[in-house]
């Protein structure tokens, strides 16, 4: 009798892992730019429907270098993913296994019913607000950060402090409104080496990764 009990827990556990719900969970992924170029519009769908659905992108656009963390509104694991660029150029890629990955990757060498679209994260509608949260994709624990708009002389106090930022960790960035959505950053790291970025467009990002 047991073991009819633990064989019928085992069978519902196997369902519920097979539901819809189940899949949504697992089907979500980072859309990563690495074409070098600004992604205007993305669309993801699943791959049993021949439509498109609406731009997850909304009023935003990806940047080069950038990702967005991407939840369809459906359950399927098997996806249709495109983009377009900003200037002209489109990518697809067809059938994808969500629910088997992390990331989905685009520029790295490698009419009917519409698709339930996705919501997405970080990406954020342009506004007047520069503040984002800074990521560390450098690979390097860096000991002092600096970020600054770009329309102001100098890099401010060292934003980390006593602290350090380990790789893969976030440092939330808060800037003042209406003095322009372009900034400079520069970072040093345990062993005393400096890059910078300058000129970087944050009104629309919630999160930018330093690579």
């Amino acid at each position: 009798m047991r073991r009819l009990v633990l064989l019928g827990l085992m069978l519902l556990a196997a369902a519920a892992a097979m539901s819809p719900a189940a899949a949504q969970a697992q089907n979500r992924f980072w859309l990563v730019n690495e074409s070098g170029r600004v992604i205007e519009r993305a669309f993801v769908s699943s791959s049993r429907v021949p439509d498109w659905g609406p731009d997850i992108l909304g009023t935003s656009v990806l940047p080069a270098g950038q990702r967005v963390w991407v939840t369809p509104n459906f359950g399927d694991c098997v996806l249709d993913i495109r983009v377009t660029y900003q200037g002209g150029g489109e990518e697809t890629r067809m059938q994808v296994n969500a629910c088997g990955l992390s990331q989905v990757a685009f520029g790295r060498p490698a009419g009917v019913p519409q698709g339930a679209g996705a919501a997405v994260a970080p990406g954020r509608p342009a506004s007047g607000n520069p503040s984002f949260n800074f990521v560390n994709g450098t690979g390097a624990t860096l000991r002092e950060v600096y970020v600054s708009l770009s329309t102001e002389d100098g890099w401010g106090a060292d934003r980390l402090g006593a602290n350090v930022l380990a790789p893969g960790q976030r440092l939330a960035v808060g800037l003042p409104q209406g003095g322009g959505c372009l900034v400079d950053m520069r970072v040093v790291t345990m062993d005393g080496r400096a890059l910078e970025r300058r000129g970087v467009e944050t009104c629309s990002l919630m999160e930018f990764v330093l690579r």
